[in-house]
Order: structure tokens, then sequence, then C-alpha cells
């Protein structure tokens, strides 16, 4: 039986985010959308693919903020589209693209704010992936030949720009667990367990256990 539910999955950097969502719609039989989401977002509005990954999930700055908040909670004309800054329409284009996804079935989508962009979705579970500071170290220093010092930084600094990121575009905080329906502890379970976790989540949600 096909699934309903679109997974959004918001994560610390070295909490294994990306490939607890990879494995998970492997088990689910669905697509898993990160970077592959650029690549739509790209081609549905015709903007140049390496606009979206120069500010994929960096953060803007407030009046940048209001003028999104003012555009898409009122619609936009193809001519105020024109005539937008490039982070507004590198945000707009794939909050829509996002919807058009969701559209399309069961999926999983992993950051750019995607849990807000379907917030109305009754087919949304929204999930926050987190990990023990010493759990992410470990995990970036040796994926990426790192001392701990500096995987230390590098995920602090990322972490910091997710953050300001979904704050300025959404009405909730990164990582709090008001944000989302589940926030779990990648550490815990491993990332076999946190998968299997979320799977049986899926299927009880879904009434298939």
């Amino acid at each position: 039986m096909a699934y309903k539910t679109i997974i959004t999955i918001g994560r610390q950097y070295g909490s294994a985010g990306k490939e607890i969502g990879l494995k998970l719609a492997e088990k689910m039989g669905v697509k898993c959308y990160d970077k592959e989401l650029l690549d739509r977002a790209a081609k549905d509005s015709g903007l140049c693919q390496e606009l979206f990954e120069n500010h994929d999930e960096k953060p803007t700055n407030s009046f940048l903020y209001s003028l999104v908040m003012d555009t898409y909670s009122t619609g936009y004309s193809s001519a105020a589209f024109a005539d937008m800054p490039i982070n507004h329409k590198i945000f707009l284009a794939q909050f829509n693209s996002i919807k058009e996804l969701a559209k399309e079935g069961s999926c999983i989508i992993v950051g750019r704010c995607a849990d807000y962009a379907l917030a109305e979705n009754p087919n949304l579970l929204s999930v926050f992936i987190n990990a023990r500071m010493d759990v992410k170290i470990r995990r970036i220093a040796t994926k990426y030949n790192l001392t701990d010092a500096k995987a230390k930084d590098l995920i602090v600094k990322t972490d910091k720009k997710r953050a300001s990121y979904y704050n300025y575009y959404s009405n909730k905080k990164w990582g709090d667990a008001a944000s989302y329906n589940y926030c779990i502890d990648s550490g815990y379970l491993g990332v076999d367990g946190t998968v299997d976790l979320l799977k049986n989540l899926v299927d009880m949600k879904e009434g298939k256990v």
C-alpha cells in the first residue's frame, strides 16, 4: 500500500539528518529531496541552478524577510516577481516547488523550511533531528578528516546559518520542540534505529500496523 505522509526533516549539522532521510525513503519506497530540491526549484522557476546553490539555507536580512512575508501572504504578479531581490526569488521558488512535490505524493524533504511551506497539508509529519555535540563532532571530524576543534566550529557556524534562515522565513523557532511534530536525538538509537522509529511512526499514523 502506498504512503500518503509527507515527511519534512529539520536537522542539526552532524546529526545524520540527510542519511536518515535517504534510508527512510528507501524503506518507504518514496523519494527523498535534499539538494535535489534545488534542481527542481531551478527547473520550475527557470532560474539558474547556481543561484540556488549559492543561497541555499543562508540567512538574509530583516528587510528582505518583511518583503517575503508581504509577498507570499498577499500573492504576487509576474511583474512583481521580476523586480524582487534574488534571495526573495530563490526562497519563493523553493517554497512553490515544495508545495508541488507534496501534491505529487508521499516524499521526504530535508531542510529548506519545508515544514513551514506545508503547514496546512493534512499529510505532513514534521521531524527535527538533533544529537549531542560530541556525537556530531565525531561524525563530522571523521567524515571530513578534521580536528575536533575545527569540526565543532563548522557545526556551530552551519547551525547558526540554518537557524537564522528558518527563523526569518517561518513564524517558528528552529530546533524548538514546539515547531515540529517530533524531535529525535539520532545518537540515542543510532541512524538505523532512528530510521526504524520513524518508519514505525509513519506506519502507525497511516494505520498500517
